[in-house]
């Protein structure tokens, strides 16, 4: 009778591990099937850098131009402190920001070679004042 448990107890004992090991061969083929593979996740994770990094360099080059800085110097507005605060402002209003110079850079290149109209020099001066703002109310 001893034999027969000590039987009974094994044979227990080998059915638990079989279903202990087949749970586990199971979990790591759940494991090795990703929806989003490592490198997606990576592309997405820096998207967002990357973007803001484009902006910031489209409103930066917009007020970097002769006529921009000349615009910016007769409003006594310093360049240096528009350089700064497109760092310091929001994701969106930055993406709005960069649209517009995208806009003026676009008319600029369309047909307008020689030099930025008043309107486009009095929309660069906007663009400015509106950033500074933005980051003084910000703080």
């Amino acid at each position: 009778m001893r034999v027969r448990s000590r039987l009974a107890v094994q044979f227990l004992a080998l059915i638990v591990a079989f279903c202990a090991m087949v749970g586990t061969a199971s979990v790591q083929a759940q494991d090795n099937r990703h929806v989003v593979s490592l490198d997606e996740l990576t592309q997405d994770a820096t998207r967002p850098a990357q973007t803001r990094q484009a902006n910031e360099a489209v409103v930066r080059q917009i007020f970097s131009s002769a006529q921009a800085q000349n615009a910016l110097k007769d409003a006594h507005i310093d360049y240096a402190k528009v350089d700064k605060a497109v760092g310091q402002i929001g994701d969106e209003d930055l993406a709005k920001l960069a649209e517009r110079s995208r806009e003026i850079q676009n008319n600029f290149s369309g047909g307008k070679a020689g030099s930025l109209s008043d309107r486009d020099l009095l929309v660069i001066l906007i663009i400015a004042l509106l950033v500074i703002l933005l980051v003084v109310a910000l703080r």
